[in-house]
C-alpha cells in the first residue's frame, strides 16, 4: 500500500483560501440564485388605461379568434391545420397570460383627475382579473418613467392603483420604463419599501420590471452594464427586464423604416439583457413590433406571417415573451411558440430518453446539455404545446418529475463505463 503524500501547504493558507472561496460561494448564490419556479408567461398584453376593463381579455380573444377563421388557410400553412386548432382553443380558455394597462406611452398625457381617474379604475381591473376563471395569470400596470417631470404623476397613479384595488392583487407587477441609471432602481425599491409600510404589506410584497429604452441602461458611462447593476440594486424585487423596440433603435439614431426586433442594435441589446439575467431568476421579455394585422386581407396576411416570423426568430435564440400590441398578434403568438416547442419535443425526447438509458448515439450529451433539453420541454409543457402523454410517447422515462430533476440537475450523470456496456438506467 502506498504511503499517504505530506501534507505541505501551511494550515493558516488552507483557512484563508476556505474563507475567500466560501465567500465567493455566498455572494455567488445571492446574486445568482437561478430560474424562478413558476412559468414564464409567453407574452405580455399592453393596454392603454383609457380603454382597459375586466372584459378587455375575453374581448381580444374573441377578436383574435375572427381573425383565425378568417385567415385559416394561409395559417394552416405557416405551421399545421392541429396547431392552428390548439390556438383556437387557448384562445377560447386564455388568450391572455400576462397584462399590463399602460399609463406611458399607450395613455400618454392627460389631465391629473382623468389620470386619477383612470388609475383607480384599473386597480379595479387587476382585483376583478385575480378572480376571475381563465383571466391572465398576472397583471400590472406600466406607470410613467422615473424622471424630474414624470415621477411625482407615475408616484400618484401607482399609489391609486393599489386604492382602486383594494390592495395587492395576485400576481401583481409594475412596469418603469426608460431606465438609464442604476440608482433609479434603488429609489424604486425605496418606493416599494414605503408604500408596503404605508398599506401593510409583507415585505418584499411589491415587485416591478425595468423597460431598456434607452443606449444609457445597456452601458454606462463608466462602460459597466447599467443593467447588471440594476438587477443587483433591485434587491430581489425586479422580475423581469422589457427590451423597448423603437425608443431603443430612435435612440440609436436608426431610421424609422429599420427599427425592428431583428435589427443589429436590437439583438446587441436584448443578449446583454439576457446575458446580465442570467441564472438571477429575472424574466427578459422581447419587445413589439408595430406592424398591425389591419386593412386588405392581404396586408393582415403580411403583418401575420411577419410577426410569425419575428416570434420564432426570438424562440430560437432564447427569449421565450414578447410584448403583444394587438388582438391579432395573439394569433401568431400562440401559433408561433406552439410550433417552436412541438419541434423542439421532437428533437429532445429521444435524446433525453438516449441519455436516460446511458445509450449512445450520434449526440453525446453531457448533464448541462440534458438540463437544457428537458427545460425546454417542460417550458412546451408549462405553456400548453403538448401534454405530459405526448413526452411520454416519443420518452417513456420522461415523466415530469425526472424532467424537473434533470432541468434542476438532481439526477446524477450516466455512469460512462454503464454507457459502454449498455446497462439499463435503474427505477428513478
Amino acid at each position: 500500500m502506498s504511503k499517504p503524500l505530506p501534507r505541505r501547504i501551511p494550515p493558516d493558507v488552507v483557512a484563508r483560501f476556505e474563507e475567500i472561496l466560501e465567500a465567493v460561494d455566498a455572494d455567488l448564490a445571492r446574486h445568482y440564485p437561478g430560474d424562478r419556479a413558476q412559468p414564464q408567461p409567453v407574452h405580455t398584453v399592453y393596454v392603454g388605461a383609457g380603454s382597459a376593463g375586466p372584459e378587455t381579455p375575453r374581448q381580444w380573444g374573441a377578436a383574435a379568434s375572427k381573425l383565425v377563421e378568417q385567415h385559416a388557410d394561409m395559417l394552416a400553412d405557416l405551421t399545421s391545420a392541429e396547431t392552428v386548432a390548439a390556438v383556437r382553443a387557448v384562445l377560447a380558455r386564455q388568450p391572455v397570460q400576462d397584462l399590463r394597462i399602460d399609463f406611458e406611452d399607450g395613455y400618454g398625457r392627460r389631465a391629473d383627475d382623468v389620470e386619477d381617474h383612470d388609475a383607480i379604475r384599473a386597480g379595479a381591473t387587476l382585483a376583478a382579473f385575480a378572480t376571475a376563471n381563465g383571466e391572465p395569470q398576472s397583471c400590472g400596470v406600466r406607470i410613467k418613467g422615473l424622471t424630474g417631470a414624470e415621477r411625482s404623476r407615475a408616484l400618484r397613479t401607482l399609489e391609486l392603483v393599489l386604492h382602486g384595488a383594494g390592495g395587492l392583487p395576485e400576481g401583481f407587477v409594475f412596469t418603469i420604463p426608460k431606465i438609464r441609471a442604476a440608482e433609479q432602481v434603488r429609489a424604486a425599491v425605496l418606493l416599494c419599501e414605503g408604500i408596503e409600510a404605508a398599506y401593510g404589506l409583507p415585505e418584499s410584497a411589491l415587485r416591478f420590471e425595468l423597460q431598456i429604452e434607452s443606449p444609457q441602461a445597456i452601458l454606462a458611462a463608466d462602460g459597466v452594464a447599467t443593467v447588471s447593476r440594476a438587477i443587483q440594486f433591485a434587491e430581489g424585487r425586479c422580475s423581469g427586464l422589457h427590451y423597448g423596440t423603437y425608443d431603443y433603435s430612435a435612440a440609436l439614431g436608426i431610421a424609422a423604416q429599420h427599427q425592428a426586433l431583428d435589427h443589429p442594435v436590437a439583438d446587441h441589446a436584448k443578449s446583454v439583457l439576457q446575458v446580465a439575467a442570467a441564472q438571477t431568476g429575472v424574466w427578459v421579455c422581447d419587445g413589439s413590433t408595430q406592424v398591425l394585422p389591419v386593412g386588405s386581407d392581404e396586408q393582415v396576411a403580411a403583418a401575420l406571417r411577419r410577426h410569425f416570423r419575428l416570434v420564432t426568430r426570438s424562440l430560437e435564440r432564447g427569449f421565450y415573451q414578447g410584448w403583444d400590441m394587438h388582438p391579432g398578434h395573439l394569433v401568431t403568438r400562440w401559433q408561433a411558440t406552439f410550433a417552436f416547442f412541438r419541434t423542439a419535443l421532437d428533437a429532445a425526447a429521444p435524446r433525453l430518453q438516449n441519455y436516460l438509458d446511458r445509450r449512445g448515439g450520434s449526440v453525446v450529451d453531457e448533464p448541462a446539455t440534458a438540463e437544457a433539453l428537458s427545460a425546454v420541454v417542460l417550458r412546451g409543457l408549462d405553456c400548453g404545446a403538448f401534454g405530459p402523454d405526448d413526452v411520454l410517447a416519443l420518452a417513456p422515462g420522461c415523466r415530469v418529475d425526472v424532467l424537473r430533476r434533470l432541468r434542476n440537475r438532481t439526477l446524477g450523470p450516466p455512469d460512462a463505463a454503464d454507457t459502454d456496456t449498455g446497462k439499463a438506467t435503474p427505477a428513478l
